[in-house]
């Protein structure tokens, strides 16, 4: 099941992540989170004015909270709805990139690849301290970003 956080004008002027710790702290205290097929949305509700041309990812307030959330729940890629395109949305909100209407977002590859292997060390963490030694779906992300992770890589993690 799929839950949406929603972002409006305040909650991004004001950098307050209580739409998204009134969403997550609930799934985390359930139990696990991984268990419960539970996956997040965004949904970004803020002013433009008509003629701004940028996209959601090119706005600094915006990409600010993003950050602030992330600095709170560096897992949170690895719960976020995949298939509806909040990876992809949520990784444009920090890693810098160009936006292209033909080809969509072309990230900068290098500071991309320092995201992935920042994402790695923090979600593999993360599931080492839930208990969880299955890195499959750390892996399907990683993939989904366009890169191949070595198995050696999560042993070395694991010491």
């Amino acid at each position: 099941m799929t839950q949406t956080i929603l972002l409006t004008d305040l909650v991004v002027q004001t950098l307050d992540l209580s739409p998204a710790i009134a969403v997550i702290e609930p799934l985390l205290k359930s139990g696990d989170l991984l268990e419960q097929d539970a996956t997040l949305a965004f949904k970004i509700d803020v002013t433009r004015d008509p003629m701004d041309p940028r996209e959601l990812s090119e706005i600094p307030e915006v990409r600010l909270w993003f950050i602030r959330l992330d600095s709170r729940y560096p897992w949170l890629p690895l719960v976020l709805d995949w298939e509806a395109g909040e990876l992809g949305r949520y990784a444009a909100m920090l890693v810098p990139h160009q936006f292209s209407p033909s080809e969509g977002v072309r990230y900068n590859p290098e500071a991309l690849e320092i995201f992935v292997m920042q994402k790695i060390f923090a979600i593999s963490q993360w599931l080492n301290q839930q208990g969880h030694t299955s890195r499959t779906k750390l892996k399907f992300m990683t993939q989904m970003l366009g890169y191949e992770i070595d198995d050696d890589l999560f042993e070395l993690l694991r010491s």
